[in-house]
C-alpha cells in the first residue's frame, strides 16, 4: 500500500511540473530568431497571437502544435487563412494540413529532444504547413 502512495505521489508532481511548464510557456510565450508570430481567428472572429517554433524543410515553413493546449490550432484548421509574421512584419499565409509522409519526413528532421517531451507530458505532435498567399 505504501508503493501506491508513492508511486500516486509521483505521478501528482509529474503532472504538476507538466501544468508548471505548460503554464511558463503560454505565458510568457518566449521568443527568439527560431520563433515566428502566428495570428489566427477564432470562431467569434477574435484574433489571437502565439508564438510559435519555426520549422523549416524542403524550402517550406511549418508550424507544429507541440503542447497540450492547441487552441491556435484548432483555429488554423477551422480559418486556414492566417497571419505570420517572420521579424518583417505580418503576412498572409494558407493553412495546409498536411500527409502522414510528409508529417513524418518534417517530424524526423525536426525531432523533439526527450528533455522537452518529458516536461510536456509527451502531447501528440501535429504538423502544419504555412504556404505564403
Amino acid at each position: 500500500m505504501k508503493a501506491v502512495k508513492i508511486i500516486g505521489i509521483l505521478i501528482l508532481v509529474y503532472i504538476g511540473i507538466i501544468v508548471a511548464f505548460e503554464s511558463a510557456i503560454g505565458y510568457y510565450q518566449p521568443s527568439n530568431q527560431g520563433t515566428l508570430v502566428i495570428s489566427t481567428t477564432d470562431e467569434d472572429g477574435a484574433t489571437n497571437d502565439r508564438v510559435l517554433a519555426r520549422i523549416e524543410s524542403s524550402d517550406q515553413l511549418y508550424v507544429a502544435a507541440n503542447h497540450w493546449p492547441r487552441a491556435w490550432y484548432s483555429n488554423a484548421l477551422e480559418n486556414r487563412n492566417v497571419q505570420v509574421d517572420l521579424g518583417e512584419g505580418k503576412k498572409d499565409y494558407l493553412v495546409v494540413p498536411i500527409e502522414d509522409d510528409e508529417q513524418g519526413r518534417v517530424d524526423s528532421e525536426n525531432s523533439l529532444p526527450l528533455v522537452f517531451k518529458i516536461l510536456t507530458g509527451f502531447p501528440p505532435r501535429y504538423i502544419i504547413r504555412l504556404d505564403p498567399r
